[in-house]
């Protein structure tokens, strides 16, 4: 597997299932760590960041203690926070199992934390802890206890924080066991963040997530055979973009080509080339329908058109006698898709000109919904032995490949970038990038704002031209960067105070695109 740089392989990046989490635990107790000692770290770590936030603390804890080591975390937090003076309860609506957890419970009712005989009342505006279930749940529980958590959510009467994993919820999948799982304002993911806690499914669930790092050596996390990395915007401060050098000219700054838009939705291509705009691109050229080309030059002066699109009697773009009439081996990237329509029989004869492209070619929106309706169907990416990108949103991913398994985002993107050789960014809430090697990277904590009409085009545009820059420069073009041009997308979507229209984050995508190059080269 090629290195990964960025961002770093550590707790605060580094993503695993359940199995692999319970691996490095018993690899920790092989070398001599007693699981006391664990358990109250754990408990100890988490009492601490709960310290730091008193004004969580201030109306009294009650904390929900399960049959495993799950609860026996949530009494060595018990423990802790009533030693530093704070109001605790606890309550066990389950039979205890383990014997570390007894010992663990009969010790604090002994100092004075209250033991509740009947569930707490969820009307009461107190800090609720879920330290029922965590990395080890396999089914649901009784639906009464989720009800009874759910409730005091709704209705918002104090916190719930739930420890490793939202009981009731796959940490696997990232769904519901029953239908439903408790609700919770923060998710503390203990060691490392679990898979299941970062799918757009458990969104409603997990509320802001924290890693709580319990030490785990670098040498153990490099060498987690699977590299899923969770990115946030935490992450942009580190973020490196490729650089031209100095005297390089416009024409070694990139060239890309965007192949965008149809008279059925113009406003597709504004927004692709505003996008590549905003990556300062050296040489940004286009085809377009002649409704776009005759009117381009009055929002966007700096792009050449390339050649100008026939339009079918629907209103599609067709593009095969563009791309038969010009040389495609003259640019760096080609992005064909966004706005330009579904018309198969000029897709399918314009296989033979996108085969030849030896540069990368970025596929989104229509030309994918081409794809998924044609003869060759995925078998397009497999004759293709060139870099090849694609940027399905989950509709146009199960068109695509309707029988790709797995059990959450990651596993489907990271089958078809296997399978087909690609790379994917298959978009959502918590946009997934995967390539064929094994690489993963999952945004989280995004921004509710970047899911609006158009910012796919902007996004594929910038795509097209930050990657044309890369490749000029005579960088291997990698997955790392695909993410690197996401995670900046929705970052800009986040920070963008001018409005959440795309074509305001297309001006700042461009601010802070800028900004980085410029503290790079200080």
């Amino acid at each position: 597997m090629e290195k990964i740089n960025w961002p770093s392989i550590d707790s605060n990046h580094l993503v695993v299932y359940p199995k692999q989490m319970l691996e490095l635990e018993n690899d920790m107790f092989s070398r001599g760590m007693p699981e006391e000692s664990l358990m109250e770290k754990v408990g100890i770590v988490i009492s601490q960041w709960l310290l730091n936030r008193k004004k969580l603390l201030n109306n009294g804890v009650t904390i929900v203690i399960g049959p495993g080591h799950n609860g026996g975390d949530g009494a060595v937090i018990a423990r802790e926070l009533f030693l530093k003076g704070v109001s605790v309860n606890v309550w066990t609506p389950l039979p205890i199992k383990k014997k570390l957890t007894i010992k663990h419970l009969n010790y604090i009712t002994s100092i004075g934390v209250e033991k509740l005989k009947k569930a707490p009342d969820p009307k009461i505006n107190d800090l609720w802890i879920d330290a029922i279930l965590g990395n080890n749940q396999k089914r649901g529980v009784n639906k009464d206890l989720i009800s009874l958590f759910n409730e005091k959510f709704i209705q918002r009467f104090g916190k719930i924080i739930s420890i490793d994993v939202p009981t009731g919820l796959c940490p696997k999948s990232g769904k519901p066991f029953d239908k439903n799982a408790i609700k919770a304002n923060i998710t503390l993911a203990v060691g490392l963040k679990k898979i299941g806690i970062l799918q757009d499914t458990a969104l409603p669930f997990v509320g802001k997530i924290h890693n709580i790092n319990i030490g785990f050596t670098q040498e153990k996390l490099v060498n987690v055979p699977q590299k899923i990395l969770s990115i946030s915007y935490k992450d942009v401060k580190n973020l490196n973009l490729s650089l031209p050098s100095k005297n390089s000219t416009k024409y070694k700054r990139g060239r890309t080509l965007l192949i965008v838009g149809s008279e059925k939705y113009p406003g597709a291509a504004y927004l692709a080339l505003q996008g590549a705009i905003a990556s300062g691109a050296g040489i940004i050229k286009t085809m377009l329908p002649d409704v776009v080309a005759n009117s381009i030059w009055r929002s966007a002066p700096e792009i050449i058109i390339q050649d100008t699109l026939c339009q079918s009697s629907e209103g599609n773009s067709l593009i095969y006698e563009a791309l038969k009439r010009n040389n495609l081996n003259k640019f760096d990237s080609i992005l064909i898709g966004p706005g330009i329509g579904v018309d198969v029989q000029d897709w399918e004869k314009s296989i033979g000109s996108l085969l030849g492209f030896k540069g990368l070619l970025i596929l989104d929106a229509d030309a994918l919904n081409r794809i998924a309706r044609s003869e060759l169907r995925k078998e397009f990416f497999l004759e293709r032995k060139n870099n090849t990108w694609i940027t399905p949103h989950f509709n146009e991913f199960l068109r695509l490949f309707p029988h790709i398994e797995g059990i959450n985002n990651v596993e489907l993107a990271f089958n078809s970038a296997k399978n087909l050789d690609l790379k994917i960014l298959l978009k959502g809430a918590h946009s997934v990038i995967a390539d064929s090697k094994g690489k993963v990277w999952q945004l989280y904590g995004t921004n509710p704002c970047s899911a609006r009409a158009g910012l796919g085009d902007l996004l594929s545009g910038f795509i097209a031209g930050m990657s044309a820059m890369e490749i000029s420069a005579g960088t291997t073009i990698s997955s790392e960067s695909f993410a690197k041009y996401v995670l900046l997308h929705s970052f800009s979507a986040s920070n963008c105070r001018r409005g959440s229209n795309a074509s305001a984050i297309g001006n700042e995508l461009s601010k802070i695109t800028k900004k980085i190059k410029t503290r790079q080269m200080s």
